[in-house]
C-alpha cells in the first residue's frame, strides 16, 4: 500500500495575499532583495539580457528559466537563484530561444492553468550537457523565489496579469512550465514541493518530439493529490504519475522559430578594437532529479545549421551579438 500522508484537500486550498502586483510596464528594477537580474526589461531582445520576467501565453509565446551564462558549473541546481528568462517571442526585453533549440512543444489551456511541455537541445540556452535539471518556482527556500525576483505574466486568462503560482522544470533536453490561474486553488494546481520528481510526474502531458501544437484540455488531477490524501516527496513508496488529462481542439504549427541562430563558432567584429564571441553546445538528459555537471558536446549539428542559414539571417545575428556587447560596455 502506498504510504500517503492524509491531508484533506480543502486544508491545502488557501488563498494567498501578495504585497505587490506588477505588470511588465510598471515592474521595479528589482522585486526582491538579493535579485541578480532585473524586472525592468524594456522591449528589445538582448541575448545577454538579465531580464527575470517570463511569459506564458500560447504555443508561439512562452518562456523558460535557464542559466545566464554557459559552462559545466551552470547546472540548474547551482544557478536556480539567478536564472534569466529565455523566450520564443520578441518584444519583452528577454533573451530569445535560438532556432533549433526546441524540437517539440505542446501548449495546453485548461480551466485552472496553462502549461507548455516539450523537448529540445537546451544547451542552446546555457543548460550544460548532461544536466538532469531542476525545478524553479516563485517560493524557493526563503520565499523570494527561484530565481530570486522572477516574475511570470500571462494573458491566457484574459487581460495580461501577474501569475503568482507557477512551476518550471528544465534539463538539458526536456522542459515543462505550468502557470496557474489566480484563484484559491492555484497553490494546489501549481504545487512546488515535488522538486526531484521531474516533468513527467508533475505535469503528465505530451512530450513528443517533432510536434508543435496548441490544445484545449482538462485540468486532470493536482500533482501529489490522490483522493483525500497527499503524497509527500521522500516517503517510502512513490505513487505513479496521474494519467495524461484529455485534450482536444489541437492546432498544429510547423516549428518554434524567431530567426535567432545559436552561434557555435567565434563571430568577431571589430569596431574601435571591440570583438565579441558567443558559443553554444549540444547534449541529452531528462529533467528528473537534482542537477549534476557534465562537459558539453555535439557542436557539429549546430555548425551545420548555421551554415545552412541565409546570409541575411547570419548578418542579423552577428549584428545582435555586436549590439549586446556594446550594451555591456
Amino acid at each position: 500500500m502506498l504510504s500517503l500522508a492524509v491531508l484533506a484537500l480543502p486544508l491545502a486550498v488557501r488563498a494567498q495575499t501578495h504585497s505587490a502586483t506588477f505588470l511588465p510596464s510598471d515592474a521595479p528594477d528589482h522585486s526582491e532583495q538579493g535579485q541578480a537580474g532585473t524586472n525592468r526589461c524594456g522591449t528589445a531582445f538582448n541575448q545577454t539580457s538579465s531580464c527575470q520576467n517570463a511569459f506564458i501565453n500560447s504555443i508561439t509565446d512562452w518562456c523558460i528559466w535557464a542559466p545566464p551564462s554557459p559552462g559545466p558549473d551552470a547546472v540548474i541546481g547551482n544557478t536556480e537563484r539567478i536564472e534569466v528568462a529565455w523566450c520564443t517571442k520578441n518584444g519583452t526585453g528577454t533573451r530569445l530561444i535560438p532556432d533549433g533549440a526546441i524540437t517539440g512543444a505542446h501548449f495546453v489551456q485548461t480551466p485552472d492553468f496553462v502549461q507548455v511541455t516539450g523537448v529540445g537541445n537546451l544547451t542552446f540556452v546555457n543548460v550544460p550537457a548532461g544536466d538532469q535539471g531542476g525545478e524553479l518556482d516563485p517560493h524557493g527556500q526563503d520565499g523570494n523565489g527561484n530565481p530570486i525576483g522572477g516574475l511570470v505574466f500571462s494573458s491566457a486568462f484574459g487581460q495580461l496579469e501577474q501569475i503568482f503560482e507557477w512551476t518550471n522544470f528544465v534539463s538539458d533536453s526536456q522542459f515543462c512550465f505550468r502557470a496557474c490561474k489566480p484563484a484559491p486553488m492555484a497553490p494546489t494546481w501549481c504545487q512546488h514541493i515535488y522538486d526531484t520528481m521531474g516533468c513527467n510526474w508533475n505535469m503528465p502531458a505530451n512530450y513528443d518530439a517533432g510536434v508543435f501544437e496548441q490544445c484545449m484540455g482538462d485540468s486532470g488531477q493536482p500533482m501529489g493529490v490522490y483522493g483525500t490524501s497527499t503524497f509527500f516527496q521522500g516517503e517510502p513508496s512513490t505513487p505513479p504519475a496521474h494519467p495524461i488529462p484529455p485534450s482536444s481542439e489541437c492546432t498544429p504549427i510547423s516549428t518554434i522559430a524567431n530567426g535567432i541562430v545559436a552561434i557555435t563558432t567565434s563571430a568577431s567584429l571589430t569596431n574601435s578594437g571591440l570583438s565579441t564571441r558567443a558559443s553554444s553546445t549540444g547534449g541529452t538528459a531528462t529533467a528528473t532529479q537534482a542537477s549534476t555537471g557534465a562537459s558539453p558536446t555535439g557542436t557539429n549539428a549546430a555548425d551545420a545549421a548555421i551554415a545552412s542559414r541565409p546570409a541575411h539571417v547570419i548578418r542579423a545575428v552577428v549584428l545582435a551579438v555586436f549590439i549586446s556587447a556594446l550594451q555591456l560596455l
